[in-house]
């Protein structure tokens, strides 16, 4: 977007209209998209893992690139459910100990968490979940208000009859025929006995994150507590398991919607944090590749040759709008130009050879191998990226140049009227 606007000063410093420039900007933007489907190719597994590794190029050693990168479409791949992909139904769990290598990936819900008491079923198969967001605790005096006990059987009468209420919650929840009750608050131990007699599985203060998650992939929704609560209110899971891995307790939930839980892992606090960046990374990336499917090539390879084709284009149009085409053409290619910067390359020269390249070879495929500093063939390489992120990228820096260029106008229109005369339009 800086490139374009840069550009787009220079043509109204030249007299013409930002409303020229914004409709050229606009034709242009059309035009490179339309483009772009041609020239992009549809990803087989191998590609679609090679795209992930090249998105987590510079980050960690190859060995981590290539472990992050299969269990990120794995993930996803998981959650796939018809044409959506909901990405927040991954959860991604940190352990410290152990290489990167060793991370692995569960498929359902995988919550850090232990049934309130070893007496409760350890698994239960294909049941009904209900989520508290609250607890199943007696219930505070309100106020200031003050008990003046004259006999020990009241005290007694009083505890009893809070126990009586809450066994009267765990009736209701039996009623609705709940297998598993996950609850943000405490649940009290005068009543645990009663849930298991009931065989109910019961949780324990779980984050508010964690039961919306639940929610999403059970199909529950989230209740205030259990007097509140309807029928219809409960969620449904294929399985309900508690586990133990490396020493600790972990609750298990493989729902009848689609989740999936990461388990990253690193020899220290430093490691772990560079391997969860890594995955917010992969992750996004490979949503994009499983949504769309389709790849372009990368190393500067796609700019350079929507660019020729849009230099083409431009021939074709009559009028000032041919100008801020070309201008558009000028600032996609910066792309490969900050690519041959950053890599110690020089810029221009970079973008004359792949321009000739890609021209004498007839090949959009041709972009600028950073290693060598020459042009080289990135479908060869492996060096490929989601068109979804070049479609993005592209629609994003154009509506922000054109959304800037009229407020411009609306800006010059209130000019005083000593300052000076804004460029007329060539309608």
């Amino acid at each position: 977007a800086a490139e374009m606007l840069q550009n787009a000063w220079q043509l109204i410093l030249q007299g013409i209209h930002p409303s020229t420039i914004a409709r050229g900007f606009r034709k242009s933007e059309q035009f490179v998209l339309n483009s772009l489907e041609e020239i992009s190719l549809q990803a087989n597994e191998d590609m679609q893992k090679t795209v992930v590794e090249t998105s987590l190029a510079g980050k960690g050693h190859s060995s981590m690139q290539e472990t992050i990168a299969d269990i990120s479409l794995r993930a996803v791949k998981m959650i796939v459910d018809g044409e959506s992909i909901d990405p927040t139904k991954i959860k991604l769990i940190s352990q410290t100990g152990g290489p990167v290598e060793e991370s692995s990936l569960v498929q359902g819900l995988m919550l850090p968490k232990k049934r309130i008491d070893s007496e409760m079923p350890k698994e239960i198969s294909e049941g009904k979940i209900l989520l508290i967001d609250g607890g199943l605790e007696k219930r505070g005096v309100k106020g200031d208000l003050k008990l003046n006990v004259t006999d020990t059987g009241v005290l007694e009468s009083f505890r009893q009859q809070e126990r009586v209420l809450l066994k009267s919650q765990v009736d209701k929840l039996v009623e609705y025929g709940v297998d598993v009750l996950a609850c943000k608050e405490g649940i009290d131990d005068d009543i645990r006995d009663y849930l298991v007699k009931n065989n109910i599985q019961a949780f324990r203060r779980v984050s508010r994150n964690d039961l919306n998650m639940l929610s999403r992939a059970c199909s529950a929704i989230l209740v205030n507590s259990i007097s509140t609560s309807r029928v219809n209110d409960l969620g449904e899971f294929k399985s309900s398991k508690n586990i133990s891995l490396d020493g600790k307790d972990f609750w298990v939930v493989e729902a009848v919607g689609k989740a999936a839980t990461i388990i990253a892992k690193g020899s220290t606090v430093d490691i772990i944090g560079e391997v969860e960046r890594c995955f917010d990374d992969s992750l996004g990336v490979s949503v994009q590749l499983i949504e769309d499917g389709e790849i372009v090539c990368g190393g500067g390879a796609s700019y350079v040759a929507l660019a020729r084709k849009l230099r083409r284009f431009a021939e074709t149009m009559p009028g000032r709008e041919q100008l801020a085409v070309e201008a558009y053409a000028d600032a996609i290619e910066v792309i490969i130009r900050v690519l041959a910067e950053n890599a110690g390359i020089d810029p221009i020269s970079s973008l004359i050879d792949v321009v000739a390249e890609q021209t004498n070879l007839h090949s959009d495929h041709i972009g600028i191998n950073l290693t060598t500093g020459k042009p080289a063939d990135m479908l060869e390489l492996g060096v490929l990226e989601p068109k979804g992120i070049i479609k993005q990228a592209l629609i994003g820096a154009t509506e922000v140049s054109i959304s800037i260029l009229r407020i411009d106008d609306v800006l010059w229109a209130k000019q005083d009227i000593e300052a000076p005369v804004p460029p007329q339009s060539d309608m």
